[in-house]
């Protein structure tokens, strides 16, 4: 890159800087003041209304989110649901989009218009319920993976990025004696890294966020998302009356349970995407390009 030496190119420069430092900040202050509350004591957070670094410290927010052991039952069944679902929705996707992005599918064309359809109508949450019903899967997990397996718009960036790879690839494959799933997973996906890490992190997200399917089909708080539990923890410690094996004897402020409640919840989602990053803005891009 050619660094512009004029003085207009200065001031770009330096007020470019400027600008991207204070909406930088703009975006991380409000998760360090969420940060520090969580930490904060009760008298600090009863006389101070924003917090970013604590006088003093206390873990009392997460002591008494700890407090027993559903907590951990619950991150596990969310864990459990977004790996599972990830992996579920990324095969189903990956076939799909596979076959979208082949010139030579008949009817392709009108199975894109019914893709492109549901995102613009969808049968409402009623329809939805008694399906789910009648299929058995009230109080099971699948409740919480089947219902989203396939997200559309995520279908049609993967697609798009499987268009943009060469079909003289496909067709060397071909004549080596590849079959179409040997093209698919041998050659496709591989190239397909940045897209498939994209999407990944989309449905990963989307899963451990789970809080509605979860309290329209599970019925039973043992099987209940970390989502739902964490809701259930703020609503007590707002003091409304919820039953829960929370120790609630002397709870912290609700203000700092509700910071942990959103740190609690965020923390595995920033240890993943690190992993994802450098993939992210490239699958996105491209996935995006063509239609």
């Amino acid at each position: 890159m050619v660094e512009d030496k004029t003085v207009a190119g200065r001031m770009f420069g330096i007020i470019n800087y400027l600008l991207l430092t204070i909406i930088g900040l703009i975006t991380i202050i409000p998760f360090v003041h969420v940060v520090a509350g969580s930490f904060t004591t009760s008298a600090e957070m009863a006389t101070k209304k924003f917090v970013l670094i604590p006088t003093d410290w206390s873990i009392e927010a997460y002591r008494f989110i700890f407090s027993t052991n559903t907590i951990f039952k619950a991150m596990a069944v969310s864990i459990g649901t977004t790996a599972v679902g990830t992996v579920i929705s990324m095969f189903i996707t990956a076939l799909m989009a596979y076959g979208l992005a082949r010139r030579d599918v008949d009817g392709r064309k009108v199975i894109m218009f019914l893709v492109v359809f549901t995102m613009l109508f969808h049968g409402g949450l009623i329809p939805t319920f008694l399906v789910v019903k009648e299929l058995g899967m009230i109080d099971t997990y699948a409740a919480l993976i089947l219902p989203t397996a396939v997200s559309a718009f995520n279908l049609i960036i993967l697609k798009n990025f499987f268009q943009n790879i060469p079909e003289g690839l496909e067709e060397s494959a071909k004549i080596d004696g590849c079959s179409d799933f040997g093209i698919l997973f041998r050659i496709v996906l591989p190239l397909s890294m940045p897209a498939i890490a994209t999407i990944s992190l989309f449905y990963a997200v989307t899963y451990w966020n789970t809080y509605l399917s979860a309290i329209l089909y599970i019925n039973e708080s043992a099987k209940w998302p970390i989502q739902v539990l964490l809701r259930q923890i703020v609503v007590l410690a707002s003091g409304l009356d919820v039953s829960s094996d929370l120790d609630s004897a002397t709870p912290p402020p609700a203000q700092s349970i509700k910071m942990a409640v959103i740190v609690v919840a965020t923390i595995p989602i920033l240890i993943v995407y690190p992993f994802l990053q450098k993939h992210f803005a490239k699958g996105a891009m491209i996935g995006s390009i063509k239609g």
